[in-house]
């Protein structure tokens, strides 16, 4: 898993917020640290809920006006269909990887649910007017800043900081030389400046809001989810949660784009799961990464956590927005996949597994919206 930098990331025209957690790290700015308002902006794109539209500092958007236009010539310069997102920026294990990961949900689950739908909103209009590139138009890539300025602003700066450190202490120092390198440094330099300037604006301007309410409670589905654990559990154990292969292209036949806009269907279901409901499953993915094995495993009871968040999450959602994620990836994902997946695991395991999944997604179906 590869990360790009708090600068690249939220220069990001396309952003992809399902891919954010690989992206949030030091690249144009060295590991080295900085004040922790220079950090400000690290993680922002981290999860994708929704809410009311709140009422928000004008502040922070004056402040992505003057900062899309200061970087957008660098936006230009990256070359967003390369593969190196898929290369491992340092020598950090799938594990270490992983717990810098759950700092970043964990800092997604503390925004402000309204102020994340607004943001992956804002991703799925600018994917919208991307070009062949993958690069926004200017005023969809303002919105994604203000949007990503706003989501940073509500949440506690330990948060923002937990991130960064997590994320930068994994990357190699010789990143962001070969980054920088890349593209027109003029252009990085002034878009950097501007950076600063933003982050200072969405520290002074820090946003609050009411806790969302507790989900509604949903029996059905936390039978399904019990059940569907116990019998998934052996095949979670076969798994080797130390491959590579997660991080590889060979599994994809799509180009960029075509991922990209495969991406946007997620973003957009996403966007219309209750805020609520995702946060606690997001908090259930963060303890059970805490508590993992060396095997990168979670114990049984997170796993089962794990499985009935899922499943009220996509409770909340229509069907047709789960049926186009499925679509969608269905078309970029090469046939051979499932074939060398079955090949890794205890097939009769995996059988167990499977029947008890189709049995849970139609316990799910039955309350979907």
């Amino acid at each position: 898993m590869t990360k790009r930098s708090a600068l690249t990331v939220f220069l990001a025209s396309g952003a992809i917020l399902l891919a954010a957690s690989n992206l949030l790290t030091s690249t144009f700015v060295p590991p080295a640290r900085h004040s922790p308002a220079s950090a400000a902006m690290l993680g922002a794109a981290t999860a994708a809920s929704l809410g009311a539209a709140p009422a928000f500092a004008d502040e922070i958007g004056e402040a992505a006006k003057q900062l899309a236009s200061a970087s957008y010539p660098f936006l230009k310069d990256i070359n967003w269909n390369s593969p190196l997102a898929l290369e491992n920026p340092g020598k950090a294990s799938a594990a270490e990887w992983t717990k810098a990961i759950a700092k970043a949900i964990d800092m997604g689950a503390a925004m402000d649910p309204a102020l994340l739908k607004l943001g992956v909103q804002a991703h799925h209009q600018a994917i919208g007017s991307m070009d062949s590139k993958l690069v926004a138009s200017p005023a969809e890539y303002e919105k994604i800043l203000a949007a990503i300025g706003r989501m940073v602003a509500s949440v506690p700066e330990a948060k923002t900081m937990a991130v960064y450190d997590a994320f930068g202490s994994l990357v190699d120092p010789a990143v962001p030389k070969y980054l920088m390198a890349t593209v027109d440094q003029a252009d990085a330099a002034a878009a950097y400046a501007a950076f600063l300037k933003f982050k200072d604006v969405v520290k002074a301007h820090p946003i609050t809001f009411a806790k969302p309410p507790a989900p509604t409670l949903n029996p059905a589905i936390d039978a399904g989810a019990k059940k569907l654990a116990a019998a998934s559990y052996n095949l979670v154990k076969d798994i080797d949660w130390s491959s590579k292969v997660a991080v590889t292209g060979a599994g994809f036949t799509g180009t960029p784009l075509q991922i990209t806009k495969a991406i946007d269907k997620a973003l957009v279901m996403g966007a219309a799961m209750d805020g609520a409901t995702l946060r606690d499953a997001a908090l259930a993915h963060v303890k059970a990464i805490d508590n993992m094995d060396a095997k990168g495993v979670a114990t049984k009871a997170d796993y089962e956590a794990i499985v009935t968040g899922i499943g009220k999450t996509i409770a909340t959602v229509p069907v047709r927005n789960v049926m186009d994620v499925y679509n969608s990836f269905g078309d970029v994902v090469s046939p051979r996949v499932p074939q060398y997946l079955m090949s890794t695991v205890n097939s009769a395991n995996a059988a167990a597994a499977y029947g008890s999944l189709m049995e849970f997604k139609d316990s799910v179906k039955t309350v979907m919206r």
